[in-house]
């Protein structure tokens, strides 16, 4: 059997080497795999990353590189790993080393009772506060909005089987989040934890203005919860105004106080104005997201390859 390492990589080139020979090293211990590949995907970081994979597959074979035109999001690099892998089961992790490569044996151990997914579930995480905190943020807004519940110490460090891959390969939506899309084909899946190491190198190229922009192109991609709350909102409001109106109509009748109908009229133009605003760019942003998959353009651009 083979085994295929997929790493996207993004400005990271000082954690490269080290990836590299911690994961020649593990993949040298599972004796049930007589091949292996490790595929690099540089998502076009422009700081010599691509230097350095060129350096490591032209020494050894077993590396397989491609650098991407532009930066397409590290969700579309693993889609360009996964189009490029041929491993017979398939490894998905990244390249910071906080993915600590040792868990490849015991993703392979528990692969071997019956899973198609082997997810590894990050124990004593070692990101700062900052970003936990914003992460957790991020996972709260996304389960609120989308009515999906998932793991949010589960990244995308996990090992899949052929079958999981070929049919991952037939989802070519452009919105792509990669743990939801595993996660949404169904094959038998379990977790393992293993302790989270601390950043190689650099710093996370998720801020949290990145994250809430993820959040909502998600909750747009897998959900309609939206719609439904703009619809309620609208509905809220308008009984709300036709409240406040009538109670405006009884206070005049009853305590005979005058009723200033311009003031009630601007205030009902810009009430219901905003509330038709909303929703209309609510549906404005789905009716995007269709035209946008209808142009079925490629999910990444391929620039340069080595060993591929």
């Amino acid at each position: 059997m083979m085994l295929s390492v997929i790493t996207p990589v993004y400005r990271s080139k000082n954690s490269l080497l080290p990836l590299y020979d911690k994961i020649k090293t593990i993949v040298h211990k599972l004796n049930d795999f007589t091949d292996y590949e490790i595929v690099m995907v540089e998502d076009c970081g422009d700081d010599g990353s691509w230097d350095i994979i060129l350096q490591l597959a032209t020494k050894d074979p077993h590396v397989k590189g491609i650098t991407l035109s532009r930066n397409f999001g590290q969700h579309h690099a693993i889609t360009a790993g996964m189009d490029l892998c041929q491993g017979d089961w398939i490894v998905v992790m990244d390249c910071d080393l906080q993915d600590d490569p040792m868990a490849i044996i015991r993703l392979w151990e528990k692969a071997k009772e019956g899973y198609d997914v082997v997810n590894v579930r990050r124990h004593q995480r070692k990101d700062s506060f900052i970003k936990k905190l914003r992460t957790r943020l991020f996972f709260v807004f996304f389960e609120w909005l989308s009515g999906i519940s998932y793991d949010h110490q589960i990244a995308n460090y996990r090992i899949l089987s052929r079958k999981v891959v070929d049919t991952y390969k037939t989802m070519r939506e452009s919105s792509r989040i990669f743990g939801l899309q595993i996660c949404w084909l169904g094959y038998a899946t379990a977790n393992i934890d293993f302790p989270h190491a601390p950043r190689y190198d650099g710093k996370s190229s998720y801020n949290f203005r990145k994250l809430i922009a993820l959040a909502f192109d998600v909750v747009i991609s897998y959900s309609n919860k939206p719609l439904y709350i703009s619809i309620v909102i609208g509905l809220f409001l308008s009984s709300a105004s036709m409240v406040v109106v009538l109670w405006i109509f009884i206070r005049n009748l009853l305590c005979d106080i005058p009723v200033n109908n311009w003031t009630i009229l601007i205030v009902s133009v810009w009430f219901l104005g905003g509330i038709i605003i909303t929703n209309l760019g609510v549906l404005g942003i789905y009716i995007s997201k269709i035209y946008n998959e209808t142009k079925h353009r490629p999910l990444y651009a391929i620039a340069n390859r080595v060993n591929c």
